[in-house]
């Protein structure tokens, strides 16, 4: 009896921890914040991306730099697609979908984590709203552009987020069914500056043969994003989330920068990195062009 009161008592408080990150008081001052960026005065031209970053539902954070970033380059849409999404709540998309009522998809290949996505979305933040759509399945190259567009998407959307611990390079370079304004997608830091690219498994689930070989350099992906049209402008703190902007979009406000720039966290030094990796590795110097 005790231990199930304690769980109760336990449930409650997660929920409203969970319900005070899209309360009024969150949302008015996230807006402002918008509004803020969005004025375009000139003694606001000086912010800089890399300092913007805030956590209310993403893992590190993200949710700032994305404000900051569409808040600048405006959202014409208001879609997204999260590709390892989990339940939707730990999620880079969730803090739009809930603050902002951005519409999008969730996918992800755990089926408790889709259901516990979907039994909250259809109670918050309104019963009511335009509810993402989810979908269970694990991803592959094979597979993508088909369950985007069962989903009801296809064509520009503002917002892609990959993150699977694995295939992430493999399953952008296969998207073709949407185009996405800005991509935030995971790179593996630990190959540092080489040229790498894990071979592509569909089969592949985390931690595979070894917990650091997996997915694909950020030099790789730079070149991966560049033959896709798009240019790296920032990540986040710790430099593992890379978020790249379409070409033709923000070339005043956003930059290109190096990543040299974006792996400048102690994490990110070469002492950190576990050398039985490299006697792994598959190099390539054409990564980037890779099919």
């Amino acid at each position: 009896m005790i231990s199930f009161v304690k769980h109760i008592i336990k449930k409650y408080f997660q929920i409203l921890w969970m319900k005070s990150r899209f309360s009024p008081a969150v949302q008015v001052a996230q807006r402002q914040l918008f509004h803020f960026y969005q004025s375009g005065d000139q003694k606001h031209a000086d912010i800089k991306l890399r300092d913007t970053g805030f956590r209310v539902f993403s893992q590190f954070e993200e949710d700032g730099k994305l404000l900051f970033i569409f808040a600048r380059i405006g959202y014409r849409h208001g879609t997204f697609i999260d590709i390892g999404s989990d339940d939707g709540l730990n999620s880079n998309c969730a803090n739009l979908a809930l603050n902002f009522q951005w519409h999008g998809l969730f996918v992800d290949a755990r089926s408790r984590s889709i259901s516990r996505g979907k039994y909250f979305y259809t109670r918050y933040p309104n019963p009511f709203g335009d509810k993402p759509k989810f979908v269970c399945a694990k991803v592959t190259r094979e597979n993508i552009n088909t369950l985007i567009g069962r989903a009801g998407f296809e064509g520009e959307i503002d917002l892609l987020s990959i993150d699977i611990d694995g295939n992430d390079y493999w399953i952008w370079d296969a998207l073709s069914i949407v185009t996405p304004r800005v991509v935030m997608i995971e790179t593996h830091i630990n190959f540092r500056m080489r040229d790498v690219v894990v071979p592509y498994d569909a089969e592949y689930v985390y931690p595979g043969v070894h917990p650091d070989y997996h997915g694909a350099s950020p030099k790789a992906m730079v070149k991966l994003a560049r033959k896709k049209g798009y240019r790296l402008i920032g990540a986040n703190l710790l430099g593992f989330n890379f978020i790249f902007l379409k070409n033709e979009e923000g070339k005043d406000i956003f930059p290109e920068v190096s990543i040299e720039e974006v792996l400048s966290h102690p994490s990110c030094a070469d002492d950190q990195v576990d050398p039985s990796i490299w006697s792994m590795a598959f190099e390539t110097p054409g990564a980037g062009d890779a099919s």
